[in-house]
C-alpha cells in the first residue's frame, strides 16, 4: 500500500502517490502566483512614472510597504493557520490579494498605490509567504523535508522572475493595468483548487507524514493566534541564534527582493538594455533559483547549515559588487555568469535558515519563529527597495546600491559562522 490509515503501521509511501506530494504541489502553485506579484515593481516603475509623473522614491515607497508587509504578516499568518487552518487562511489571503490587485487599477495618486498594492496585496501575499512553505513541509514531510522546503520556497522567486517576461509582455502590449489584472485573475483561479486539495495535517486524514515511522494525530487547534505569535517572538528574542538568523536573513532580503526585484530592470534600462531583455535575465535567475534552492535543500541534510550560509552570502556579495561592471546595452558573457551564480545562490539561504529555526524552536513553533525571521527578511528588503530608489534619485546611478548590498552580504557571511548549533548549546 502507498498510504496507510492505521496508526500502528509504518509503511514508507512512494513519492508519487502519497497525498503529501499533492499538498506540496498545490502549495507550490499558490507560492508561484504569490511570487509573480513580487515582480511587479520592476515592470511597473517606469509606466507609473510616465503616466502620473510620480518620483521613483514615491513609487518605491509603495512597493517597500508591500515588501515589508509580505514578511511582517508571515508570523501572524503561521499562527492563524494553527488557529483556523491552512485552507481558510490561504483562501482569505487570496481574496485579499485579488481585491488589492483590482483596486490598484483605479489608482490616481501615489498614496492610493500605498493602500492598494502596498497594504492589501502586501497583507494577502504575506499570509502565503515563506512560512506557508515551512508549515506545509514541517507537517507533511519527515523524509525529503529539506528538498521540499527548498523547492517550495524557490517557487516564490521562480514566479517573480521566470514569469516576469510574461508580465512585461502584457504591460508592453496592452498597459500596466492589464499586468496587474493578470496577477489578480491568477490568484482568483487558485481559490477553488486550494479549498479542494489543501488539508491541515496528515493525521487529519488518517495518514502518516511522508517518511514518518509513526502515525501522529492532528494537533488541536490553538487559540489566541496573535498572542501565541508574539509570545514566541518574546521567547526567541531572548536567544542569540534568533538575532543572528534574523540579522543574516535581513541581509538576504536586502540583497534579493529589495534590489533585484525592484531595481534591476530600471538599472539595466539606465545602461541602455531593453526592458524585455532585462526581464528575461531575471527569468533565467528564477530558473536557477529553483535549482539552487533544491540543491541547498539536499546539501543541508549533509553539510553544516552554518557553513552553507557563510559560503552563500560571501559568493553572493562578490557577485553584487561586480555587477555594475557587467551592465550595458547588450548581454555579454560576464552578465551570463552573474545570472547563473546569483540565481543559484538567491534562495539557497532559505533551507538552512528553516532547518536552524526548526532545530532551535521545534516544528510548528519553528515555523512561526521562521515567520519572524522572514519579517526581518522583509524589513531588509523594504529598506533596500526604498534606499535604492532614493540613491538613484540623489546620485543618478544604482552603482552604490549594488556595492553596498555586496558589503552587507560579506558581513552576513561572518555572522552565519557565529551561530551555535542547538546540539552545542549547554
Amino acid at each position: 500500500m502507498t498510504e496507510t490509515r492505521s496508526p500502528d503501521r509504518a509503511v514508507r509511501p512512494r513519492a508519487g502517490r502519497h497525498r503529501a506530494w499533492w499538498i506540496a504541489a498545490t502549495t507550490g502553485l499558490v507560492i508561484l502566483v504569490t511570487g509573480w506579484s513580487t515582480g511587479m515593481p520592476d515592470v511597473l516603475t517606469d509606466p507609473l512614472r510616465r503616466e502620473f509623473g510620480w518620483s521613483t522614491g514615491a513609487i518605491s515607497f509603495a512597493f517597500a510597504v508591500n515588501i515589508v508587509l509580505y514578511g511582517v504578516t508571515a508570523p501572524f499568518a503561521a499562527a492563524l493557520m494553527g488557529r483556523f487552518g491552512i485552507r481558510r487562511v490561504v483562501v482569505a489571503a487570496l481574496v485579499v490579494m485579488v481585491a488589492g490587485a483590482a483596486l490598484t487599477t483605479a489608482v490616481g495618486e501615489s498614496w492610493h498605490l500605498v493602500l492598494t498594492w502596498g497594504l492589501l496585496v502586501g497583507l494577502g501575499t504575506g499570509a502565503m509567504a515563506l512560512t506557508f512553505a515551512a508549515t506545509v513541509a514541517n507537517r507533511w514531510f519527515v523524509a525529503r523535508h529539506g528538498l521540499v522546503s527548498g523547492v517550495l520556497t524557490s517557487a516564490s522567486m521562480f514566479g517573480g522572475m521566470v514569469l516576469m517576461p510574461v508580465l512585461a509582455a502584457i504591460v508592453h502590449r496592452f498597459e500596466w493595468r492589464a499586468g496587474v489584472l493578470a496577477v489578480g485573475l491568477a490568484a482568483a483561479a487558485l481559490v477553488p483548487l486550494v479549498w479542494w486539495v489543501l488539508r491541515e495535517h496528515p493525521g487529519e486524514v488518517g495518514l502518516k507524514a511522508y517518511g514518518a515511522a509513526e502515525f501522529t494525530p492532528a494537533p488541536p487547534r490553538t487559540t489566541g493566534a496573535a498572542g501565541h505569535a508574539v509570545g514566541l517572538l518574546g521567547t526567541a528574542a531572548r536567544t542569540r541564534p534568533f538575532w543572528l538568523l534574523a540579522g543574516t536573513f535581513a541581509v538576504c532580503g536586502a540583497s534579493t527582493n529589495g534590489i533585484m526585484m525592484t531595481h534591476f530592470v530600471p538599472a539595466a534600462s539606465q545602461h541602455g538594455m531593453p526592458t524585455t531583455v532585462s526581464a528575461t535575465l531575471l527569468a533565467v535567475v528564477g530558473v536557477f533559483n529553483t535549482v539552487g534552492a533544491a540543491a541547498s535543500g539536499w546539501l543541508v541534510e549533509r553539510i553544516d547549515p552554518r557553513w552553507l550560509l557563510g559560503a552563500y552570502y560571501l559568493v553572493r556579495g562578490v557577485s553584487l559588487v561586480l555587477l555594475p561592471l557587467f551592465l550595458g546595452p547588450t548581454v555579454q558573457p560576464p552578465m551570463i555568469v552573474f545570472v547563473v551564480v546569483y540565481g543559484l545562490l538567491d534562495l539557497a539561504t532559505v533551507p538552512p535558515t528553516i532547518l536552524l529555526c526548526r532545530e532551535f524552536f521545534g516544528g510548528d513553533d519553528g515555523a512561526v519563529v521562521f515567520g519572524w525571521v522572514s519579517a526581518a527578511h522583509a524589513l531588509g528588503a523594504g529598506a533596500a527597495a526604498f534606499a535604492g530608489g532614493t540613491t538613484r534619485a540623489l546620485l543618478g546611478s544604482y552603482a552604490a546600491v549594488w556595492i553596498g548590498a555586496g558589503l552587507l552580504c560579506a558581513a552576513a557571511a561572518l555572522l552565519s559562522l557565529r551561530i551555535r548549533r542547538a546540539a552545542d548549546v549547554t
